[in-house]
C-alpha cells in the first residue's frame, strides 16, 4: 500500500525558510509526477510544484517561482520543498501528492488537476508571520 508522509512544517517569520519533506512507501520512484501542493482556509487546493521523477523536470506555480525548489531523493524515496524568502500569503496546509500514471508533458508542463493524483499525504501545516 502506498503512503506518502510529509513533515518540516512549522512557524516561521517572513522571509524565512522551511524545507518540507515527503516520503513514500510501498512503491519505488520511476516515472511518476510527485507534486506539492497547499490549502488555506477557505480557498481551494493549489499545485505549488511538481517533480516527474524520471526526467526531473519541474512546474512550479507562478506565486512561488524563483522562491521555492522541489527535489527528490531516489535513494530515499523522497521527494522535497524548499522553500525561501516566505511570505504571510504562503500560509496553508501542504500536502504531498503522487501520481503514477501521468506523462511528464502533463506533469512538468503544469497541465494537471488535483483530482489526478490518486496518493496524498496527510498535510503538514505551513504558517508564516508577518
Amino acid at each position: 500500500q502506498v503512503q506518502l508522509v510529509e513533515s518540516g512544517g512549522g512557524s516561521v517569520q517572513a522571509g524565512g525558510s522551511l524545507r518540507l519533506s515527503c516520503v513514500a512507501s510501498g512503491y519505488t520512484f520511476s516515472s511518476d509526477c510527485m507534486g506539492w501542493f497547499r490549502q488555506a482556509p477557505g480557498k481551494e487546493r493549489e499545485g505549488v510544484a511538481t517533480i516527474y521523477t524520471g526526467s526531473r523536470s519541474t512546474y512550479y506555480a507562478g506565486s512561488v517561482k524563483g522562491r521555492f525548489t522541489i527535489s527528490q531523493d531516489n535513494a530515499k524515496n523522497m521527494v522535497y520543498l524548499q522553500m525561501n524568502s516566505l511570505k504571510p500569503e504562503d500560509t496553508a496546509m501542504y500536502y504531498c501528492a503522487a501520481d503514477t500514471r501521468m506523462t511528464r508533458n502533463r506533469c512538468s508542463g503544469g497541465y494537471f488537476s488535483n483530482g489526478e493524483f490518486n496518493y496524498w499525504g496527510q498535510g503538514t501545516q505551513v504558517t508564516v508571520s508577518s
